[in-house]
């Protein structure tokens, strides 16, 4: 999964050289953070959250059903957080 979410990451930031990804795992989630330039936050999120939204819906829909749900967190190297995460596996 992380290998998706680099993926899409690297399709529309342009400094990949400096973006960093960590994995946490905990009980029933596996947290990925995506620590990016300031330069590239926009164009990873996108206008109104669109691109955020869409990593969601695929990593959501490239987990398999038992498994830990992701929750994609993208941050401002020294800047907040701004959480993905894939809360449609509590709906179903």
């Amino acid at each position: 999964m992380l290998d998706l979410i680099k993926y899409i990451v690297e399709q529309f930031a342009e400094d990949k050289e400096n973006i960093e990804y960590d994995v946490n795992e905990k009980e029933r989630v596996i947290e990925v953070t995506v620590t990016l330039p300031a330069s590239d936050m926009g164009k990873v999120i996108g206008k109104q959250g669109k691109i955020a939204k869409a990593m969601r819906t695929l990593v959501h829909a490239a987990t398999p059903r038992n498994e830990k749900r992701y929750v994609v967190e993208i941050c401002e190297k020294g800047g907040e957080k701004v959480v993905v995460d894939d809360s449609q596996a509590d709906e179903e």
